[in-house]
């Protein structure tokens, strides 16, 4: 279940300028003082994998060459789909750790409902985080006063990536800008020989990430949010038109056979879209860019791109899901000191430029936005031009959350009106015993 791994310390000589005056040798002194008073075994959880682990390491050996007496040790859960089921079993388990990864807000509620969590009020005036991060991610990473999460990086999950090549040997001159464009779309890319234009991940997770943007783009925000918070039951007409809006998607001949659809997580089908050459659009996060980059190794802009959801013209085409990963600390973490100092060093210039170059986007306005490609140009500019509503999966209570995503593996096979009543009628009979 879990395993462990050291990043050892590199220890380097700095060497003080000559003629460098008074203040600035006490300031550097000042500095190297607080950076030798936070030392010992730093224990992090992580269930992060792929490029997007590569990510993280390269970001936690920044960090040890800046607080040469911390070492690290990594708690790893590995697994596939959602983690959550993972991390609760490590930490009911008796494993104890400093800091975790997390992208759940629910799952946040619920760990700080169990006492598990530490607030972090504290470390955001003191550590100046109010002055590198908006008010509106403190707020993402609050429940009730009390804040609880750093946010380290954020997604657009409404954004589709596609490969420029497939389009052009379509001729489709530029990604479709509104829904008709987009179903039109289907029948030049069948014709061009793809045997699939939308590659749809229906393994575990990620077949919802359509209906989420479609309720938005459908009933808009509000909606989502009550629809989350079960102030809406999910037979709501509201909630029936987003998935009749996603029949209608794959009744036009977008995405194969459901077998084929069940078969495969993101990942599988990033592969069909980027390495097969078999299927060209994919609505996924931005994760997908680091691993564009670095495990397909193709040229951001040049080989892939995004564009944001098709404008469906129903008055709420203005909103886009998004995503947020966070650092959590623990109440009964051993390193308090270190886990803070982690904590503050994702928000430095050194961190923030080190998730731009991988191609996530960092809210730390240390971060050299130059540093950004094509397609995270194309996000953060979505993020910051629209009315937001985090991945409702992620909001939804674990047992709940489970069963929405079955029943949509149900919907996939058949999207028949008459289905969509009994797989909602399903959902909200869940929903009733889950809040």
């Amino acid at each position: 279940m879990t395993n462990s791994n050291r990043f050892m310390p590199e220890i380097r000589r700095r060497t003080l300028l000559a003629g460098a005056g008074s203040t600035a040798l006490l300031a550097m002194a000042g500095a190297t003082r607080a950076q030798d008073a936070v030392s010992g075994e730093l224990v992090v959880l992580n269930w992060l994998g792929g490029s997007e682990l590569d990510m993280m390491h390269s970001i936690q050996k920044a960090f040890l060459a800046k607080y040469p007496n911390v070492t690290i040790r990594e708690v790893a859960i590995t697994g596939q789909g959602d983690m959550r089921g993972g991390i609760r079993t490590a930490l009911m388990g008796g494993e104890v750790v400093d800091v975790l990864f997390n992208t759940w807000p629910a799952f946040r509620k619920e760990l700080a409902d169990a006492g598990m969590l530490r607030p972090i009020d504290d470390q955001w005036k003191s550590f100046g985080w109010d002055k590198l991060v908006s008010q509106s991610w403190k707020d993402l990473g609050s429940i009730g006063d009390k804040t609880y999460g750093l946010t380290y990086t954020f997604g657009d999950r409404s954004g589709i990536w596609y490969k420029k090549e497939h389009l052009a040997k379509a001729g489709i001159a530029e990604p479709p800008k509104t829904w008709d464009e987009f179903v039109a779309s289907f029948a030049k890319l069948t014709k061009a020989g793809y045997a699939a234009p939308i590659a749809i991940p229906g393994k575990y997770w990620a077949h919802a990430e359509w209906f989420e943007t479609l309720l938005l783009r459908t009933a808009g925000v509000e909606t989502a949010a009550k629809l989350g918070a079960h102030e809406i039951p999910w037979t709501d007409p509201a909630v029936k038109t987003a998935l009749t809006k996603y029949a209608e998607m794959l009744t036009s001949g977008c995405c194969g056979a459901p077998n084929t659809m069940l078969a495969n997580d993101w990942d599988g089908e990033a592969d069909q879209v980027f390495q097969a050459n078999a299927k060209n659009y994919l609505l996924i996060g931005m994760w997908m860019n680091n691993r564009a980059k670095n495990d397909y190794k193709l040229v951001e802009g040049k080989d892939y791109g995004l564009f944001q959801f098709p404008s469906l013209g129903m008055g709420h085409d203005d909103t886009s899901s998004v995503d947020a990963k966070e650092l959590l600390v623990t109440t009964n973490g051993p390193n308090p000191k270190a886990a803070d100092a982690f904590l503050d060093f994702w928000t430095s210039a050194e961190a923030a430029n080190i998730l731009a170059k991988a191609g996530y986007a960092s809210p730390s306005s240390n971060v050299d936005a130059s540093l950004y490609g094509e397609a995270q140009k194309v996000a953060t500019q979505a993020v910051a031009s629209s009315k937001l509503q985090f991945v409702l999966g992620d909001l939804l209570p674990g047992d709940l959350v489970d069963e929405y995503r079955v029943q949509l593996q149900k919907f996939l096979q058949d999207p028949s009106s008459a289905n969509i009543d009994t797989v909602l009628a399903a959902i909200e009979t869940k929903a009733q015993g889950s809040y």
